[in-house]
């Protein structure tokens, strides 16, 4: 993989928690002045590394696995398990840390591989509202119990998540990233946050994955999820589906438009109900960058 690239990730979440605060009641993180939400880039690669596990077989460093008796295995316990004794076995066996890099003592030497990929801390494109639901079970907590016992928890009843990243073409000469890597990386990501599909998170659906690859050595936009901007005749708190907002692009198509020259091509995947404007015109993202003049090339996921 030699060539950067800039991603931005939009996907949105519907009357579930996208990623609890476990020192909060593990109510959905909200910076509290802004009621902005804020979603780990630790939970978005626990999605990817998840999802390239269960569904694609590949094999993950970072997991969580157990003793029989039920204890967790630390790291030095999953190198014995994966039988490496390198990191350039490390590396060849499990794709996450190709991808994110990771921290790991073999044979007494310490290994720091810096993970090209990085993701910011995830943001949502308007203000929330946190909603407290409490019901109650069929099955009591304990033996001596002779009903069911009381459930609670906070939800958003909606929220559109922006998380902005970096494939750093440097770093990832020393992880060994290949551009197979990266699309697989791209399917993460995608059909990875369709498919993490629990009581907590089911609903969840990707709407947009953009990423700009770089011809030019060494360079990009950056900030590119801050050219997008979310319009709605609503306020940010009572926004309930996709379909009741649009994305402003102009000044993401304006930048591309400026940086055209050191750009190679855009690959790109957004959802039919997702409705994007720049200036007055209605159109996919897919058309507005290619009526720029920039190559766009779809992801087929």
């Amino acid at each position: 993989m030699s060539q950067r690239r800039e991603i931005v990730f939009l996907y949105d979440v519907k009357d579930i928690n996208p990623n609890g605060d476990p020192l909060d009641e593990n109510k959905p993180r909200i910076d509290e002045e802004t009621m902005i939400n804020l979603v780990s880039d630790v939970r978005l690669k626990r999605t990817v590394r998840d999802y390239l596990h269960d569904f694609k077989g590949r094999e993950i460093f970072i997991r969580e696995t157990r003793k029989e008796d039920g204890t967790l295995i630390d790291k030095e316990g999953r190198l014995d398990d994966l039988k490496v004794t390198s990191g350039d076995e490390l590396l060849k066996k499990c794709v996450d840390i190709r991808l994110f890099g990771a921290t790991a003592a073999i044979k007494g030497k310490s290994i720091i591989l810096t993970g090209p990929v990085q993701f910011r801390i995830g943001r949502s494109l308007h203000r929330v509202k946190v909603t407290y639901v409490k019901g109650t079970t069929v099955m009591p907590s304990d033996k001596s119990s002779k009903q069911g016992t009381f459930t609670e928890q906070y939800i958003l009843p909606y929220s559109l998540i922006g998380f902005y990243g970096i494939v750093n073409e440097n770093a990832a000469q020393s992880t060994q990233l290949t551009d197979d890597d990266v699309a697989l990386l791209y399917d993460g990501l995608w059909n990875g946050t369709k498919n993490l599909i629990s009581r907590s998170k089911i609903g969840q659906m990707p709407r947009l994955l953009l990423s700009v690859v770089y011809k030019e050595k060494n360079y990009h936009i950056g900030d590119l999820n801050g050219t997008i901007k979310l319009v709605s005749g609503k306020d940010g708190e009572e926004i309930r589906d996709v379909s009741e907002f649009s994305l402003d692009v102009t000044d993401l198509v304006a930048a591309l438009t400026d940086n055209k020259e050191k750009i190679q091509r855009v690959e790109l995947i957004e959802d039919p109900r997702l409705t994007c404007v720049a200036g007055k015109k209605q159109e996919s993202l897919q058309k507005l960058i290619t009526a720029a003049g920039i190559k766009v090339t779809p992801l087929a996921l």
